[in-house]
């Protein structure tokens, strides 16, 4: 079965400034970053189209734009069985993908095994997420900075200070 899914996140200027504006900030320091570490605005969304067999790695295309504000969560393919709960221990195939590059900054795909761990261990964008997702299923999360990285992302990792995270997600199990 082929599938096929495009997402389009809508981020605009007018957006990003009432959002910053809003009285529900947070006090970490994703949240009080000064404008020098914010990506540059283009008006222009980020784009991404997830194609690829279940099972198989996913073929992601992706046109960098504006960083999101809001998690994005879209099944690409509906799993079937019980639903992620929140805390739960997760199995999943992934890749992850920083929006403002369009490049890959890690993959299980690659490593050739899914990875295991409690979702209380991961980035806020994937506790999230992933929650509600059921065995089988292959989902997109587009991740606004603050509840991925912030502007401390790990060192090395390939990520930028204030990127939106694109992963696209295969759950196998959960526990």
């Amino acid at each position: 079965m082929f599938t096929r899914s495009s997402v389009l996140v809508i981020s605009t200027a007018l957006m990003l400034t009432a959002c910053s504006s809003s009285s529900d900030e947070t006090s970490t320091p994703a949240a009080s970053a000064s404008s020098d570490s914010a990506p540059a605005l283009t008006g222009t969304p980020v784009s991404v189209e997830v194609t690829g067999e279940a099972g198989s790695e996913p073929v992601v295309a992706i046109t960098p734009g504006d960083p999101v504000t809001e998690l994005e969560v879209t099944d690409v393919i509906v799993g079937e069985g019980d639903a992620v709960q929140a805390g739960a221990t997760v199995t999943a195939h992934y890749v992850g993908y920083g929006a403002a590059t369009g490049q890959m900054f890690d993959s299980s795909w690659v490593r050739g095994e899914p990875a295991t761990f409690p979702l209380p261990n991961v980035i806020l964008g994937w506790q999230e997420g992933l929650v509600g997702m059921q065995a089988g299923g292959r989902r997109l999360l587009v991740i606004p900075a603050e509840l991925g990285y912030g502007n401390n992302p790990p060192p090395g990792s390939g990520i930028e200070a204030g990127e939106t995270l694109i992963f696209v997600v295969d759950l196998v199990s959960s526990e």
